[in-house]
């Protein structure tokens, strides 16, 4: 588009589409408005169908100087199945679309962005595959190496996607809690920084999306929805909540059965320690969930929500028929919450107010997943 010719966007019922984002639904293709004189550079990488995911510069918490973060302002949709399932106005922050497959990209980018103005000469990261590939996309934006230590329930999907941004992968152990112990051993080298997936103060940059939100609904939704894993995505929401005025907004937490530490934890009034990871959600997989996610409880209204995880993968199936987006079984969890009647119970119950304006679903994303996995894991859990 030549610079001195304006371009209009189109016009989506709901939330105002703010100048940085809107989403061909069918296509998942992510645009931006460029401003004048702008271009995309030549090495912009590619989003789903080969379509263009254009950085542009998005809210960050604290940018650090001098440097845009590598974060995109994320679209907002209305899900007309899921407000048909949910029997109240469901819009969607679609983090699925990040270039490095989920919101992890947020408050990691910004870590490591800080780490290598100060001088890290290597990153080391533990994950179950979000956040390491969030870490090695950023790495690879800096021009850094990069560690990442995944556990053997990840799969190979993470470790094949992993090596492509150009990380070295050292599988270790059997859950997330296996890995991070060596990569914690692997920071004590000189001039290696970790980067934590989750528990770590710089990651509440996650708090952009909702600052994003504060722009784009014309009002603040009556309940948030999210994925709870080690914390870090409810940590963010919060400080946004708080950063914004919206801190009397319920938030929903979502887990699957056998990775539910945070709902553990609220029971307990303090950190409990699960015996082992069972569910099928690896990405949720956190024996421990971080002290801050629990102090979050006491800040804000949280509501914990288990589902099992044929639930989960049913919900990841239908999403995909319904919205044609394909996201891992840790995003099954509040998707689950939404298509199995839950948020209609918590109204019952009185736990939610009975009339909500809306619900504003913070679609995480996540990599580790593809048609044939979905078919594996159905094959796995006995479904149809």
């Amino acid at each position: 588009m030549p610079p001195s010719k304006k371009s209009s966007l189109p016009s989506f019922p709901g939330p105002r589409v703010p100048k940085a984002a809107w989403l061909c639904r069918g296509a998942v293709l992510c645009s931006v408005l460029l401003s004048e004189g702008s271009a995309v550079a030549a090495d912009t990488p590619r989003g789903p169908a080969g379509h263009q995911s254009i950085h542009c510069q998005a809210m960050a918490a604290q940018p650090v100087e001098g440097q845009k973060p590598f974060h995109i302002i994320s679209p907002v949709l209305e899900s007309l199945s899921l407000s048909k399932a949910a029997g109240t106005k469901v819009f969607m922050k679609l983090e699925n679309v990040q270039p490095s497959g989920s919101f992890k990209i947020r408050g990691i980018g910004h870590l490591c962005q800080d780490a290598a103005k100060k001088g890290c000469r290597h990153f080391v990261c533990s994950s179950g595959g979000n956040a390491g590939l969030a870490a090695a996309y950023a790495a690879r934006k800096l021009g850094l190496p990069i560690t990442v230590v995944v556990p053997s329930s990840s799969g190979p999907t993470p470790v094949r996607k992993l090596e492509e941004l150009g990380a070295t992968v050292e599988v270790y152990g059997k859950v997330w809690d296996d890995a991070n112990s060596r990569a914690q051993e692997l920071a004590k080298t000189e001039g290696w920084v970790s980067i934590p997936p989750f528990d770590h103060p710089l990651v509440e940059g996650h708090a952009s999306l909702v600052r994003e939100l504060k722009d784009s609904l014309e009002a603040k939704p009556g309940a948030i929805v999210v994925a709870v894993g080690g914390g870090g995505l409810l940590a963010g929401v919060v400080a946004g909540l708080q950063q914004v005025g919206w801190q009397d907004v319920p938030i929903i937490a979502a887990e699957t059965l056998g990775a539910h530490s945070f709902h553990e934890a609220l029971k307990a009034g303090r950190l409990v320690t699960l015996p082992d990871i069972t569910s099928l959600a690896t990405c949720l997989g956190a024996r421990t969930v971080a002290a801050r996610a629990l102090q979050c409880a006491r800040e804000c209204q949280v509501l914990s929500q288990v589902v099992e995880d044929a639930e989960a993968v049913r919900a990841v199936e239908q999403f995909l028929d319904e919205e044609r987006m394909l996201v891992e079984p840790a995003c099954g969890a509040p998707l689950a919450v939404l298509y199995s009647g839950r948020l209609q119970r918590l109204q019952s119950e009185g736990r939610l107010r009975s009339s909500l304006r809306s619900v504003l679903l913070v679609l995480c994303g996540g990599s580790n997943i593809h048609t044939a996995q979905l078919r594996a894991l159905k094959s796995r859990l006995g479904l149809q």
